[in-house]
Parts: structure tokens; sequence; C-alpha cells
């Protein structure tokens, strides 16, 4: 750009530039409208070379725009799943916190349940079973000896993610859970409402939604991985929900600390006092039992709550470790029924520990950090007796990520390039998930046939993008024998390890190569018939001594003794579609056996036979048909050359490459050897 341009790009750069004081300086400047149809020209030039410079900046950085917009996709989802960590962290150390405060307030209440303790149950219950009688497929609800009702009401359900409204559900809240049940369309009777989800109190917590009109009047559940948010039909109603959802909670769990702490302090139990002789054994067994298993010990009793905080802060290891030490623990010791309630309430944090792993390992995470990113959930899924659900979903984790990953491989450049990096990609991944299988279920060999199983499954769908860009795209017999070539090789990678799916790999391209090998005979018949069409039976003149040393050279290439044939100067004593014949068909059979296996043994042979005996045919019709005797021994030494040179090499390469004799082709040389006639003659072949 020249000077000025470039004193007037600072100028526009500066950032003390005005527009209209510009202007204003350029009118009183420019001598008339040819100044200024100069200027405007320099400033649409300084415009155009910006936006071009622009483009090429854009398309110089595309792939980092592409890579930087996926990270940032990966990041937010990470971002939402800790802020939704953190939040449950938050409520739970909010519930703990007001529970201790919410002491007295506690005590006070239940001092005035206990003065009409059972009228109030009652009504409460009967309230609840009238409720009740309206919903379908809530029998089992009151078994539950002291539930009753607290509080019920219309909500609305909304979606999570783009906050559209699902349907209408009505809410019933117990001293113990919440239940959810969706409207009935066709109502029957007195039934209005239908099942959806009962939820124990200590297993959500409840977050207001603030207002952004028109979605108003929210309120959000949280059950960890899952979420569901309702409307109220007004603040009023919303405020109170909110309200007796906390002081619910507050009350089960200071009444679950109360009957906590009356249990601790154990008195020795009498035995009663049987008349039946043969009973008094047993009551003395269970007495010294119960007796024998001391539930007092300040860790036992603090064991649930240490399980849910190991859990919320996602300390896996920890809350294994909790439970070993219990197992170990109670290993040798009766099962009495104080034993039996403390299992019940580990066995319950032992189902959301899992679930919480569960989670961790399915193919919605991220799967960017290889198979090692799964080890920490899958170990600790052993260690709880899961090593069959581990291995399902460590198995299904990784199909999900080598699928993304051959997606996510870009289709450009030649074919051979992109089956490089594909078969880079997915038996490189095949290989690692290989290795960390081993050193995950080393103990667990049940597990193996499972993963020879889903490598089978993982080959398919490797088979299914290899066969769709080499064989659906009809690439050459050549490239697609390169391509196969480099797809055994990496196979054998696996062996390493002692997996060796060759014949995996073998038994699912058979097909399309077999297509491939039909087509491509296919088209050599079809040009040797249209060369056959114009044959004038003449010798063969290349012009040119380069071109008569790269015909021996290719010639030599194949295994073919070619000296005697060529003539003085640029002659061969052989005829253009002979030649051209040799030369297809040595390449047909070269890419035929770089594709070879034993499925494909026959179809190989009778590919070559079919080929041969084209040629083989036309020249024994021109023998016989042919009345010029100087063109007629010409056609014999082609025939000769065939019969002689050319066959016994297809059979040998053959044989050296297969380790089995082509008997096919032995048959049909035997069966059209060249004999020498009389010129005159009309006899050729016997």
């Amino acid at each position: 750009m020249s000077e000025t341009g470039n004193r007037l790009r600072k100028q526009l750069e500066s950032p003390n530039f005005d527009p209209q004081n510009y202007v204003k300086q350029l009118s009183q400047q420019s001598d008339g409208d040819r100044d200024l149809q100069e200027h405007r020209q320099k400033i649409q030039n300084l415009a155009d070379e910006t936006a071009q410079n622009l483009k090429k900046n854009v398309y110089k950085n595309y792939r980092q725009f592409i890579e930087t917009a996926k990270e940032i996709s990966y990041l937010e989802s990470e971002m939402y799943q800790l802020s939704h960590i953190l939040t449950e962290q938050k409520s739970i150390m909010e519930s703990i916190t007001q529970a201790l405060l919410s002491t007295d307030k506690d005590e006070t209440s239940k001092e005035m349940q206990a003065a009409f303790p059972k009228e109030t149950e009652e009504v409460k219950q009967r309230t609840l079973t009238s409720l009740l009688e309206k919903v379908e497929g809530v029998k089992n609800i009151m078994d539950t000896p002291g539930r009753h009702l607290i509080y019920n009401g219309d909500l609305a359900e909304f979606d999570v993610d783009n906050m559209s409204p699902i349907q209408k559900v009505h809410a019933f809240l117990m001293n113990d859970c919440l239940l959810i049940a969706t409207w009935l369309p066709n109502r029957r009777g007195t039934v209005k409402y239908k099942y959806n989800a009962l939820y124990d109190l200590e297993s959500f917590a409840v977050v207001n939604v603030k207002d952004n009109p028109p979605m108003k009047d929210m309120f959000k559940i949280l059950m960890f991985p899952d979420s569901r948010i309702f409307q109220a039909e007004n603040s009023k109603v919303k405020k109170e929900w909110l309200e007796i959802l906390d002081e619910t909670k507050k009350n089960k769990v200071s009444k679950d600390r109360h009957k906590k702490e009356e249990e601790v302090p154990t008195s020795p139990v009498r035995a009663e006092v049987s008349t039946n002789p043969f009973d008094m054994d047993d009551d003395e067994d269970t007495v010294d039992g119960e007796e024998s298993v001391n539930l007092s010990l300040e860790w036992i009793q603090e064991l649930p709550e240490d399980l849910d905080v190991c859990i919320a802060q996602r300390d896996f290891e920890g809350a294994v470790d909790l439970l070993d030490k219990l197992n170990e623990y109670l290993r040798d010791q009766p099962v009495t029924p104080k034993v039996k309630e403390l299992r019940g309430k580990v066995d319950e944090r032992v189902r959301q520990l899992t679930e919480v792993l569960v989670f961790e390992l399915s193919p919605d995470r991220s799967l960017r950090g290889g198979p090692k990113a799964t080890r920490r959930a899958v170990s600790q899924l052993i260690r709880l007796g899961q090593s069959t659900k581990a291995c399902e979903l460590f198995l299904k984790n990784r199909a999900a990520a080598v699928q993304t990953a051959i997606r996510q491989l870009r289709i450009e450049g030649a074919t051979l390039l992109y089956i490089h990096k594909l078969c880079n990609i997915f038996f490189t991944s095949l290989l690692e998930t290989a290795k960390e299988f081993q050193m995950d279920f080393a103990g667990n060999t049940g597990c193996y046939s499972a993963f020879v199983v889903w490598s089978r499954s993982a080959m398919r769908m490797f088979v299914d993008a290899f066969s769709k860009q080499v064989f659906d795209s009809k690439e050459s017999l050549s490239t697609a024998a390169e391509c196969v070539k480099v797809a055994k090789e990496h196979c054998q990678q696996l062996t390493e390890i002692g997996l060796d799916l060759t014949f995996t790999l073998q038994s699912l391209l058979v097909k399309d190569i077999k297509a491939a090998l039909q087509s491509y005979k296919d088209i050599i018949i079809e040009a040797t018939k249209h060369r056959n069409s114009e044959e004038m039976w003449r010798r063969m003149n290349l012009m040119t001594p380069e071109a008569l040393a790269k015909l021996k050279d290719e010639m030599r290439s194949c295994g073919i003794n070619f000296e005697q044939y060529t003539g003085d100067d640029c002659w061969v004593n052989l005829s253009y579609t002979v030649v051209a014949f040799t030369k297809q068909m040595m390449s047909f059979l070269e890419e035929g056996l770089k594709l070879y296996f034993p499925e494909l043994h026959m179809v190989l042979l009778e590919s070559l036979r079919e080929i041969i005996l084209v040629a083989v045919q036309h020249v024994d019709y021109s023998l016989r048909c042919e009345q010029d005797p100087e063109k007629k021994a010409f056609v014999m030494q082609n025939a000769s050359f065939l019969h002689d040179t050319v066959l016994p090499v297809v059979e040998r390469r053959f044989e050296e490459s297969v380790g089995k004799p082509a008997k096919q082709l032995q048959d049909l040389r035997k069966s059209t050897r060249p004999v020498r006639i009389n010129p005159e003659s009309t006899t050729s072949v016997v």
C-alpha cells in the first residue's frame, strides 16, 4: 500500500477518530467532485483490503475456531454438572444446619403431638386414605405404619432444559415422602390421577426458582443426577409449598435423630419365660447374639451420614472403604433386628452410590480422556460386587467413544489417506481399551468373553465406515487392495495382547471384496472384447526406445520374459491387444492376491479363468478364420506367447502367494494347448 494509504489507515484506526469532523475537513480541502470521488475510491479500496485480510484470517484459523467451539461446549456441559453438584451440596449443608438449630422447636412439637396422638394420627390417615382412593396404582402407599398426609395440591411441570410445559400433576406431601401423580385424561369413577413417582424426603432438595416473566411461581426439586421443575398457581401457593416442604424435611430429620439417640443406650434384655423346654436354647442364643453385637460405636452410628457426605462430595473411594469396614466388622456377627435395620439404611446408600457410579460411566458424560478416565468408577463398582454391570457400562462407554471418534474424522483428500487415519484411530482405541480392560478386570476372568463379543461388534462398526468409503464409492481395485492391506496390518497389532480379530475382519469384508473382484473382472472382460473387435493383427510399434524400455520393465516386474518378442528399433512381435490384455490381467492378479484370503480362493480362480478364456477364445477364432498365411503365423505367435509364457507365470505367481496349485488354470492351459500347424490349415488348438 502507498504512503497515502498508510496515513489514511492510521487516521481511520485512531481511537479519537470523529467521522463528522473528518468529512467536514475533507469537504473544505477538496477542490471539487473529482477529489471526493478519488478519496471515496481510496476508502473503498481500504475497506476491500480489510475485508480480504479478515477473510484470510478466518480461513487460516477455521479449524482452531471449530475446535475452540467444541471445547467451549464440553466446558459448558462440565460446568453445568459442577454447578449442579455444588447446589446439591449447599442444600445438604443448609438442611443439616437448620436441623441442628431446630432441636428445641422439634421437642416442643413432639410434646404437642404427644398430647393428642391418637386423634391426630387417625384423622390424618383417614384424610390420606380418602385422597389416595383417587390415585391409580398406589395400593401399597398405606402399608408403611405412621404415614399420614401433610399437604397436597395441583402443580404444572415444566421441562428443565427449554422451560416448556410438560404436564399437569397433583402432589401429595406425606410425613416421610412426596408422591407425584399425573392427571388422567379419561377419568373412571372417582379415580382422577395416575401414579408417577414417589420420592423419599431424604433423597431430594428443594430450590426456589427466581421469577423471570412469564416463568414465575416455580420451584425445583433436585434428585441427583436429575431434577424437576414445578409451577404453583400463584406466589402464595408457591410460598406455602416451600415452607411446608422445608418444615416437613426438618421434622423427619429430627425424628430420625431422636430415634437413634433413644436406641443408643441399650438396656439388658430379659428373655421371656417359656413353658416349652425346647425353646430355651433358642431364646438363650438370641439374647446372647443381640448382646454380642455392639452397634453403639461412634463410627457405626455416623456411618449413614458419612456415606451421604462421601457421595455428595464424590469421594467414591472413601464411601466404599466405609462399606468394607462395616462388612468386615459384621462378618462373623449374628443377624439381629438392629443389624437388619442398619443394613437397610446402608443398602439404600449403596443403591445411591451405585446410581452415581453408573452415571459416571454413561455415554452421556464427557468421553474425553480415553479409557483411563473410567478407571475410578469401574474399580469402585467392582469393589461393590457389581463387576458385571461395570463391564457392561465400561464397554458401552468405549463403544460410544469409538463411534464419536469415527464420526468426527473428516473425509478429505485421497481415500487411502482417510483409511490410514481411520485405522489408526480405531485400532489404537481398541488396543487402549483392551489394555485398560485387562488392568481393571484382572481378577474377573468371566468378563473376558464379554470383551471379545464387544470387539466383534466394534469391528462391524469399523467395517461399515471402511466399506462405505472404499467399496461404495467405486474406488479402483488397486486402491481397495491397498486399503485392505492397511487394515490387515493394523489388525495384526492386536495380537500383542492376545486378541486376533483378523478372521472377523476378513469375514466382514468378504462380501464387498467378492463384489469388487467380480465387478473389476467384468470391466476387464468388456475392455478385452472391445479391443478384440478392433483387432488387425499387426505388430506393435512403440515409436521411441524409451517406451520400449518402459514396456520391458513392466513385463519384467510381472515375471514375464519379454526379450524374445522385441524386434529391431521399437517394434514388438506381438499385437497391441495381446500386450494390453497381458498387462491388465497381471495387474488384476497382483491386486487380487493382495485381497486374497481362503474364502475368496474359488472366486479369484474363476475370475482369472474367465478373463483368460476370453483372450484364448479370440485367438482360437482368429486362427480358424484368418486366410492370410503371414497373419496366421503372427496370430500363432501371439497364441504361443499366451500359452507358453503368460499362463505359466500366472499359475506360478498364484501358487507362490497362496500356497496351493491353481488346478483350474492348469486344466485350462492343457485344454488350449496350441500345435504347430500348416499355415493353410484351419485347425488351431486341440
